[in-house]
């Protein structure tokens, strides 16, 4: 009598399986690497940057107490993505020495438009050239009809170190009556 072996699946039905977890292997593995790829380029855009904070921007003696406010180009580090450049422009800033010492300082940028506002000393006011808007010394909206929903931007601005003056610098939206960082 012939000795029969225990039942065995077909080998179309084991060859199935063995393709089939071949496929997903093989699929997971094709997928895993580009996925582990990105995760690695990306990572700079995760993280989060460190908040601006004060940046020298004049000295002091550069202010004269009591005058007429100055603009002074605003130069930190930039940091984006990949790259940390330092030293480049990012805006600009009018300081004004006041008395016993303090400094004003505000952003040169239109609250309106973002336009470089300027500081007319025949009119001792800071006049829009975009829209022709006037704010007064304390960063007020002088005219009426203007259409800046709100005045300059004030920033804070300390002296340090003796005669240093360092401002910590932000941008806003503009076109905004809040003031909203950007």
């Amino acid at each position: 009598m012939a000795h029969s072996s225990p039942a065995s699946p077909p080998p179309d039905r084991r060859d199935f399986l063995a393709k089939a977890a071949a496929v997903v292997i093989g699929s997971a593995l094709a997928v895993a690497a580009p996925v582990a790829g990105l995760v690695v380029a990306l990572d700079p855009l995760r993280r989060k940057s460190a908040a601006g904070g004060a940046v020298q921007v004049a000295s002091l003696a550069a202010l004269p107490e009591g005058g007429e406010p100055r603009q002074f180009p605003v130069l930190a580090t930039r940091v984006d993505a990949w790259n940390i450049t330092r030293n480049v422009p990012v805006g600009a800033v009018f300081l004004q020495r006041l008395k016993g010492g303090a400094v004003r300082a505000f952003n040169a940028s239109c609250p309106h438009a973002g336009c470089f506002v300027g500081f007319r000393a025949d009119k001792n006011c800071y006049l829009c050239p975009c829209h022709n808007s006037t704010f007064a010394t304390d960063g007020q909206v002088l005219d009426r009809t203007s259409p800046s929903p709100r005045a300059l931007d004030e920033l804070t601005a300390e002296v340090r170190n003796g005669g240093e003056v360092w401002v910590t610098f932000r941008n806003f939206r503009p076109g905004e009556k809040e003031r909203i960082p950007v």
